[in-house]
């Protein structure tokens, strides 16, 4: 079923509560609709495909087409005796699916509970977290091909998965895909990331089950982040930068010594960018409506849901000045900006 919406008010659909309209909003539940909807479409007018508004900060009104997935489903398509392959709704609940899995013992994507969003994003945005992110265990990626007017199944090698990253947020190639199932390859065997240094002190005896994974991800998630749900935000704003060896002297002559966190990676030296803005002064502060997470400085919120678009691109601009100011580097945001 299709449905359409005039005037929309953006703010019911991202996480971050920012006014904001759209000319059409439209909502369906069978991949058949897709091209539908594309066929209906004037030339002139500009379309948004969306997920469930976790990563999305619109800094004006849209004055196009936005359309959201609803499809639904979690079906088991293949397994044997160490491994299943899951198809998922694009319009699933991320966290939904992650339950179900965790609930059948299965493995792989446990340590990303908790993180808001649907199916089909996490595809997109190759959501991570605690030492785990989706590419790990996504197979391939069931979309419509704008270009080709047809339905394409891309193979997770295609994908280019990359830190927060894969083809379907290259400019090159932005929108040119509208995903409507993910296939997900998940273990039946223990297989517990538990290396990440809060589940590793949470755990005194290894986890034997992925539910137990599951618990510990939820309780250290919210020791440091904000419920969506009560205090809007769109989760970490910005990427963790990697920098390079002349930046992480600057870093390490700043400070003095070189105990900061760093990590080697195959481009350079990563560097959390909750450090860098917390070591800059900005955790708990705000500018009229926003603020910084005073329990994770990489999470701007809408504590009292009256922030505008204009005070979050103050508060931005206003962090990433300083941490280049101070250390050098230039932070990216990881929130899309409309």
């Amino acid at each position: 079923m299709i449905t359409t919406y005039h005037n929309f008010d953006l703010s019911k659909a991202t996480t971050f509560a920012i006014p904001a309209k759209c000319g059409c909003f439209i909502e369906y539940d069978r991949k058949e609709d897709i091209p539908f909807i594309l066929s209906a479409l004037r030339k002139d007018v500009d379309f948004l495909h969306i997920g469930g508004g976790s990563n999305l900060l619109f800094t004006s009104d849209f004055h196009g087409v936005i359309a959201h997935s609803k499809i639904k489903g979690i079906e088991i398509i293949e397994e044997n005796s160490s491994h299943v392959k899951v198809r998922v709704g694009a319009g699933e609940i991320m966290d939904d699916f992650i339950h179900w899995a965790c609930d059948r013992e299965l493995w792989g994507v446990e340590n990303l509970s908790g993180i808001p969003g649907e199916v089909g994003a996490s595809a997109v945005q190759n959501v991570g977290a605690y030492g785990m992110e989706a590419a790990d265990s996504i197979i391939e990626v069931n979309a419509f091909d704008r270009e080709k007017h047809e339905f394409v199944t891309i193979a997770r090698d295609k994908c280019r998965y990359g830190y927060r990253d894969s083809i379907f947020k290259r400019p090159e190639l932005h929108g040119c895909y509208i995903i409507h199932s993910v296939v997900y390859q998940l273990s039946t065997l223990p297989a517990p990331h538990i290396e990440y240094p809060a589940l590793k002190e949470y755990f005194s005896t290894p986890p034997t089950s992925p539910l137990d994974v599951r618990k510990a991800v939820m309780s250290v998630r919210d020791t440091k982040l904000p419920d969506p749900q009560t205090i809007p935000s769109a989760g970490s704003f910005f990427k963790n930068p990697v920098i390079s060896e002349t930046q992480l002297e600057h870093i390490q002559n700043v400070e003095g010594n070189n105990s900061f966190p760093h990590y080697r990676t195959d481009d350079g030296w990563k560097v959390p960018a909750a450090w860098l803005i917390d070591h800059c002064g900005w955790k708990g502060r705000s500018i009229g409506n926003v603020a910084v997470w005073h329990l994770q400085p990489l999470v701007i919120v809408n504590p009292e849901r009256k922030a505008s678009a204009d005070e979050v691109l103050r508060l931005e601009h206003e962090i990433m000045l300083s941490v280049r100011e101070k250390y050098g580097v230039t932070l990216t945001p990881e929130v899309e900006h409309i």
